[in-house]
């Protein structure tokens, strides 16, 4: 299975142009907690997630509908690729305290949103699979073992 299976059917993402808040809106609606930040051809230029609402604006006193995203976006941003397998990205989130991690293709160009949360469903299914798998195996054993 490819990590782009695993993100959501849309990746919520920003213009590198916009404000804060509407980066926060954005998150809202698509009910998410991180978006891409991307160029104009589409581009990863950054993160912004809700640790950045809560490290960089909570307590800053900056005003979220005049603050440029750019100023809070997290960069430079860790990207997985359509190559990059959900084991993979698992590991990447797990090492480095991410929640969430872009996928891109070959150009840099925002494909989708990995959520841990879409990684650990895949990995409590595939376990689950595992287990069904050997429980069947252990009850078809046939006499003498």
């Amino acid at each position: 299975m490819s990590v782009l299976e695993l993100c959501d059917p849309e990746a919520a993402s920003v213009s590198v142009e916009a404000t804060v808040a509407d980066a926060v809106n954005i998150m809202l609606d698509y009910h998410v907690g991180a978006v891409g930040v991307v160029d104009s051809e589409g581009r990863v230029a950054g993160i912004f997630t809700e640790r950045d609402v809560l490290r960089k604006l909570s307590l800053s006193g900056l005003d979220p509908r005049t603050t440029p995203l750019r100023e809070l976006m997290t960069t430079p941003v860790e990207l997985a690729t359509t190559l990059t397998t959900p084991g993979e990205a698992l590991a990447i989130m797990l090492e480095r305290h991410f929640r969430h991690l872009p996928v891109v293709d070959s150009v840099g160009k925002l494909l989708g949103m990995l959520s841990i949360r879409n990684v650990l469903q895949w990995r409590v299914d595939d376990l689950a699979q595992e287990l069904d798998s050997l429980e069947q195996y252990v009850s078809n054993d046939g006499p003498g073992g």
